[in-house]
């Protein structure tokens, strides 16, 4: 069994009950999109996928294998870039890579190779101080890609940008997905930049949270136009089952 699978998975802690038979499936080379209502649990999920926690019942499994830290199967780029400000970029990017035991001139190098990929060639020297903030993301997506693992968790890694900036880099992810095919989970609380980006929309209730519903988007990559009947209407459907959440009341 490959890529990620998430069955029957609940999540308590203590009394308060976050997941509740939690059914998603993520294919190899596909782009998903995790959306649902604050405190809904989305956080909690990338824990579980990441290995930073276990689940109360069910499992986790990627590439077959249970998910856990140790596994080197899954990479996580939270919301802020975490880039050190006292390290260059090139050495911020390695820094996973060396975590692992790489050594400093191998790390570099594997970091470096990426960079005319990401847009970030001549900033190798660089500090965080001197990039926009779509030049930090980008740093902080190459110090997650560069680690080569299976799955790729993004946690709303534009949800801090103005709005021209994080359009620029949701077409500039789309078209590095298509040149690479990761596998990757997007949490993210936009539909359009989940209609935009993924080849599947799982939505979310809120906590306890199951999938309510799996949104396929059949519009070609890098074809898709915001402006497009059927480009908005798979952000209906998706828009249309959260507000079906609302009804659902937590306890």
């Amino acid at each position: 069994m490959s890529g990620l699978r998430v069955q029957g998975v609940s999540k308590s802690f203590g009394t308060l009950d976050v997941l509740r038979d939690l059914e998603l499936a993520v294919e190899p080379g596909e782009f998903a999109a995790v959306i649902g209502p604050s405190g809904s649990g989305k956080s909690t999920l990338f824990n579980l996928v990441s290995g930073l926690d276990r689940p109360t019942s069910g499992q986790v499994l990627v590439e077959g294998e249970p998910a856990g830290v140790a596994s080197g199967k899954v990479a996580y780029m939270p919301q802020k870039d975490l880039l050190f400000p006292w390290r260059t970029v090139l050495d911020n990017t390695a820094l996973g890579l060396e975590a692992q035991g790489v050594r400093k001139k191998e790390a570099r190098a594997r970091a470096g190779a990426l960079f005319a990929d990401f847009g970030l060639d001549g900033f190798q020297r660089a500090y965080p101080s001197e990039l926009s903030g779509g030049m930090r993301q980008r740093a902080a997506l190459l110090r997650t890609v560069v680690l080569e693992r299976p799955v790729l968790l993004l946690d709303e890694p534009f949800g801090a940008l103005d709005s021209l900036t994080r359009t620029e880099m949701q077409l500039w992810l789309a078209g590095m997905w298509q040149r690479h095919r990761w596998t990757v989970v997007l949490v993210t609380h936009d539909i359009r930049e989940a209609v935009l980006l993924a080849d599947t929309v799982h939505v979310l209730s809120p906590r306890p949270a199951t999938v309510v519903d799996r949104v396929e988007v059949p519009l070609p990559h890098g074809e898709r136009d915001f402006t497009a009947p059927e480009f908005a209407a798979v952000e209906r459907r998706v828009l249309e089952a959260l507000r079906g959440t609302t009804a659902v009341t937590a306890p």
